[in-house]
């Protein structure tokens, strides 16, 4: 099984054991001079069986250092810390040079940021200097110095970050090099700065060492990078490297560097495609490759001879070594939403997983349950939701004896209605693998069980945990308007968002649907998607300034959503609040203001805030067993929370 993805693949001087790789991308973690969680996330992959890692991007110029010091020598120290940790386990580590542009905002050194040419950046809205010769030869000399720092490292190659719309590709693409001298207007001029750096490299670390360069087949931007022109590229600089890795994308459409499952599996690949079928060096591809199925497909096809799998592999990191020994169905899924990597880091410059409560924290939590319990236990679990389930699986790989009580017909709790949403069903990928995974292990699962307490003391338990989720409330509550419920809210053609999803009853969708926001959540877009796909012209009203303002970093988890739904027939009013609901129309207002606006409306969805669904463990109170409310019960939103406080709770029962 798999006999593509696990031939050996030679790249340069080093052979990989595999083609699985992962292509650099930030993990928040500072350097391993400074903490071990760098250290840490890289070995867990490594011993999961991954055959190459191309570590996040190293600044190579002061202008604009990253925390991997490749600029100085102190980098070494490090390197080979990291090394002595990962080469037991035989995975190879290149690292990705980069030099940030326009993309930086700040430079360390004074002035503007250096560019090819003054054009802003859309991210940091700074204009930046064109760099003079004496700049340009300056930052090819620090590529030089950088790469002779790795290899002196220990590490295995290195990599050209030349994608995304960062200096190598400010230079390259005609919409962001203006410049009318020798590295600007014809294609070879546009090309000198990337040969120059390669050329640099090739004679500070000689002709076997690996040397690679990362380009977007497509910069996504009107005058960028097409897939024709990435083929030039390419060709024009394949007798200095050993290998390609295609990618896609740059800071004028932000999504497209990493994805959401608003995104087809594999979205990457048709314009990447179209670049490494060119080639004749060893190429890679990435872009929601999920499955070793579907990359052994990539690479048993030609489209490539390796394949990144980053987010399937920081969900779960024995992805590779699951499958080799035939246990991929214990393979932790990833659903793809971009809110616990790309959104929790873009915010709050940590990274984390949805699904994977180590991520991140591999220097401190074990991503598996670490031990047996010292006692074994009965643990009664009520709610069968993500939390009920992952407090399920981990206390039965503790060794525990597990019941699980299940009020509904069926496992998933309000992930399953939210997988029916449109654009969003890998999300229920993560409750229908646990849903396996307490089966698998022996769990007694009681479904279409309504619990009460004497239930639960029939059962003799001697830990019981409360994951009951929470319901919509529907007595017209808002936060702008906390001691005025909605007047109207109780009408027949005002819905929840279960409702709109059949869940709890049943909404008529008709020709003008008002959708109100109050939360910020990923809810509200599904809910629009829903009603739009029904035929209904759907008029987004929201008390913040955005849509889906409260999901981490929107411009990766959100944009794709927004683009969607502003292409059908949508209208957005953002903070507002709704003053009352009429038979026929929504009366509005913006926050701050008396200003009204009246809606016509024939549907009208609330999207607020859930009440917990907490009467159990209130009942239980003072019972001779401990009662632990993990999930919605306890006042979360989010799977994350969810998923993170049922597996400590369980994990010290």
């Amino acid at each position: 099984m798999y006999e593509n993805v696990f031939q050996p693949l030679k790249v340069g001087g080093v052979t990989l054991h595999n083609r699985i790789v992962r292509t650099a991308h930030s993990t928040g973690a500072g350097w391993v001079d400074t903490s071990d969680a760098f250290m840490a996330y890289h070995t867990e992959r490594a011993k999961g069986g991954v055959a190459l890692s191309i570590l996040e991007i190293a600044g190579v110029h002061p202008s604009a250092p990253t925390h991997i010091p490749v600029y100085d020598d102190r980098v070494l120290g490090g390197y080979e810390k990291l090394m002595a940790s990962i080469r037991p386990h035989g995975m190879k580590v290149f690292q990705q040079l980069w030099h940030g542009g326009s993309a930086t905002g700040v430079n360390p050194l004074g002035g503007a940021p250096w560019s090819a040419s003054d054009v802003p950046n859309p991210r940091t809205g700074v204009v930046p200097r064109p760099m003079t010769k004496g700049m340009i030869d300056e930052v090819v000399a620090s590529f030089a110095r950088a790469a002779r720092r790795v290899k002196d490292g220990g590490l295995d190659g290195i990599e050209i970050h030349a994608a995304h719309g960062y200096l190598v590709g400010q230079f390259l693409s005609p919409a962001t090099n203006h410049r009318e001298d020798e590295y600007g207007g014809t294609f070879e001029n546009r090309n000198r700065f990337l040969v120059e750096i390669l050329e640099a490299i090739r004679n500070e670390v000689g002709a076997d060492f690996p040397l690679g360069i990362r380009l977007s087949a497509d910069e996504e931007v009107p005058g960028g990078m097409r897939p024709d022109d990435t083929v030039q590229v390419a060709k024009y600089s394949e007798h200095l490297v050993d290998f390609v890795d295609v990618s896609l994308g740059s800071y004028y459409r932000f999504y497209k560097l990493l994805s959401t499952m608003d995104d087809p599996l594999g979205y990457e690949l048709p314009k990447s495609e179209a670049v490494t079928r060119e080639l004749s060096v060893p190429t890679m591809v990435t872009g929601r490759i999920m499955t070793l199925d579907h990359a052994d497909h990539v690479v048993g096809s030609g489209i490539a001879d390796m394949v990144s799998m980053v987010r399937a592999l920081i969900a779960d990191p024995y992805l590779v070594a699951k499958a080799r020994d035939g246990r991929e169905a214990e393979i932790r899924p990833c659903i793809g939403s971009s809110q616990g990597c790309v959104g929790l880091l873009m915010s709050t410059g940590k990274m984390a997983c949805v699904v994977n409560i180590a991520a991140g924290q591999e220097h401190k939590t074990q991503f598996e349950v670490p031990e047996k319990a010292a006692v074994r236990k009965k643990v009664v679990i009520v709610g069968g939701g993500p939390a009920g389930l992952e407090a399920a699986r981990t206390a039965a790989l503790r060794g525990h004896d597990v019941v699980l009580f299940e009020m509904q017909k069926s496992l998933g709790g309000q992930v399953a209605i939210a997988a029916t949403a449109p654009h969003r069903a890998d999300i229920g990928a993560i409750t229908r693998w646990l849903a396996e995974e307490v089966k698998r292990l022996g769990v007694d699962v009681r479904l279409s069980t309504p619990v009460d307490p004497d239930i639960i003391n029939e059962e003799k338990p001697d830990e019981v945990i409360i994951a009951t989720g929470s319901s919509p409330r529907r007595d017209g509550f808002q936060a702008a308007r906390p001691a005025e419920p909605i007047p109207g809210i109780d009408m027949a053609h005002v819905y929840t968002p279960w409702d709109v999803f059949g869940f709890g009853g049943r909404a008529k969708v008709g020709k003008h649907a008002v959708v109100f926001d109050d939360t910020g959540s990923y809810e509200a877009i599904s809910v629009a998607d829903k009603l739009m796909e029904a035929g209904a012209h759907v008029t987004f009203v929201t008390r913040y300034e955005t849509i889906g303002a409260s999901v981490p970093y929107p411009p990766a988890t959100v944009l794709p959503a927004r683009e969607r739904l502003f292409s059908g027939s949508f209208e957005f009013l953002p903070t507002s609040a709704v003053r009352r609901i009429t038979q026929d129309a929504v009366h509005v207002e913006v926050v701050g203001t008396e200003r009204p606006r009246i809606l016509p409306a024939d549907t009208v969805v609330v999207c607020g805030f859930n009440s917990s669904n907490r009467e159990l463990a209130d009942a239980l109170a003072g019972s001779s067993f401990p009662v632990h409310l993990v999930g919605d019960a306890n006042g979360s939103r989010t799977i994350q929370v969810a998923v993170r406080d049922a597996a400590l709770v369980a994990r010290a029962v």
